[in-house]
């Protein structure tokens, strides 16, 4: 059975820091490409930070230079740390897993998320 389970998000006062973690179990971690994901309140899901299978490093314009996303393949985790948060950063946060395939296809699960609330 495939999983991603988030752990990490809580309440936190503004510019302070949280650090989530996906824990990935059921299938090749190696092989595929993970993301963090985030949903506010009456928004549309949007990508905050990813990480390739090689290791390479991408992220929304709005977490860049606060976020950090790594990956540990021997733990089959990935890790994104957060500081300097801000009252936007409020949302469910979700982690992604995505394998590209031939001819466009690709293999993808979703975590549940975890809430991350920051307060003035």
């Amino acid at each position: 059975e495939v999983q991603l389970v988030e752990s990490g998000g809580g309440l936190v006062q503004a510019g302070g820091s949280l650090r989530l973690s996906c824990a990935a179990s059921g299938f090749t971690f190696d092989d595929y490409a993970i993301g963090w994901f985030r949903q506010a309140p009456g928004k549309e899901r949007e990508l905050v930070a990813t990480i390739s299978s090689a290791g390479r490093r991408s992220y929304a314009d709005s977490v860049k230079g606060r976020f950090n996303i790594v990956r540990d393949n021997a733990k089959v985790t990935v890790v994104l740390q957060m500081d300097a948060l801000k009252m936007e950063d409020t949302a469910v946060y979700y982690c992604y897993a995505v394998q590209e395939l031939a001819y466009g296809r690709k293999v993808d699960w979703w975590g549940q998320g975890t809430q991350v609330t920051v307060s003035p």
